[in-house]
């Protein structure tokens, strides 16, 4: 079984505007860069490495870093970046996907190693998802097939991807992980972070 890790990565210089009342336009771009990396890094732990970038930075440092790139031709949100992944990812035959969030500041390879491993004990049609800290979010989905469920990424994603794997028969299961449950949206994210390290 051939299993891709999908990494979505926005342009720097768009990445983290939420986080502008506590950090200034340097430290939002070193952030998104660091925690870019971080997650390219976890995802190796998969069998392909994919990283849907949203510009021409991104690309260039992914490529750097190893990764498949497949450069946007414009950010249209995570869900549509998601869909190209994915439509990469099934041309080139993955029989399994992993979209995995760039923001995620503790993120490891032991962690989507973890993941991989529990999701491919699993029978197919299967959905997991890893929830995020707060706003009813998901960091992390694993698909196999890679089109069992649609793309719902956003607020109370968690219960849309649920709904639609229970509408289409698809098992639909949590994957709790410290290391991927907190996203840096929100100020209030890097006090998590803070206190985590």
């Amino acid at each position: 079984m051939k299993t891709w890790v999908i990494v979505l990565i926005k342009d720097f210089d768009s990445a983290k505007q939420r986080l502008r009342p506590a950090l200034g336009t340097k430290s939002r771009r070193a952030l998104a860069r660091r925690n870019a990396l971080l997650a390219v890094r976890a995802a190796t732990a998969g069998d392909h490495v994919l990283v849907v970038a949203g510009g021409e930075e991104v690309s260039e440092v992914a490529a750097a870093w190893g990764a498949d790139v497949l450069l946007e031709p414009r950010e249209e949100g995570q869900n549509v970046a998601a869909e190209r992944g994915l439509a990469r990812a099934v041309a080139q035959g993955a029989d399994a996907v992993l979209l995995l969030s760039s923001d995620l500041p503790l993120v490891t390879h032991d962690a989507v190693r973890d993941l991989l491993r529990t999701a491919g004990r699993l029978q197919p049609p299967v959905a997991v998802a890893v929830p995020a800290i707060g706003r009813g979010g998901t960091n992390a989905l694993y698909l196999r097939p890679p089109d069992a469920i649609g793309m719902h990424f956003g607020g109370d994603s968690l219960a849309k991807f649920r709904d639609e794997a229970e509408t289409k028969g698809v098992e639909f299961v949590i994957h709790h992980s410290d290391a991927m449950a907190l996203d840096l949206d929100e100020p209030s994210d890097l006090d998590r972070f803070s206190r985590a390290v």
